[in-house]
């Protein structure tokens, strides 16, 4: 019973502060979404875009070339233990590192910003 009453006193408070902090968002006085939605987006957009430039891609392309790098050591291992030296790999990889490199100058023209 005392279990009981704890976990019906949390949520009285957890339902209290969410009445309290809950913020009500209209769409616009004529209840237009798609409205508000690409008002939001329009404002934003610039700043997703220079995050994406600046931190994205660069994560995403120090993480492909660390493993071209280690894939392109690992191949050239297997190379001298079996004496073939395998490229799909290592040049799938250099595909996609050439391609996210490049990518910030045509992806936005593409998504049309």
């Amino acid at each position: 019973m005392k279990k009981r009453k704890k976990l019906l006193l949390i949520l009285c408070i957890t339902m209290l502060l969410v009445s309290i902090f809950g913020v009500t968002a209209y769409a616009a006085p004529s209840g237009d979404v798609a409205g508000a939605i690409e008002g939001t987006w329009t404002a934003a957009s610039q700043q997703i875009k220079t995050v994406v430039n600046k931190v994205i891609f660069p994560a995403i392309d120090l993480i492909l070339a660390v493993f071209f790098f280690a894939k392109l050591g690992t191949t050239y291992f297997d190379y001298r233990k079996h004496g073939q030296f395998e490229w799909a790999a290592p040049a799938i990889l250099f595909a996609c590192l050439v391609f996210t490199l490049t990518a910030p100058i045509y992806i936005w023209s593409i998504l049309g910003m």
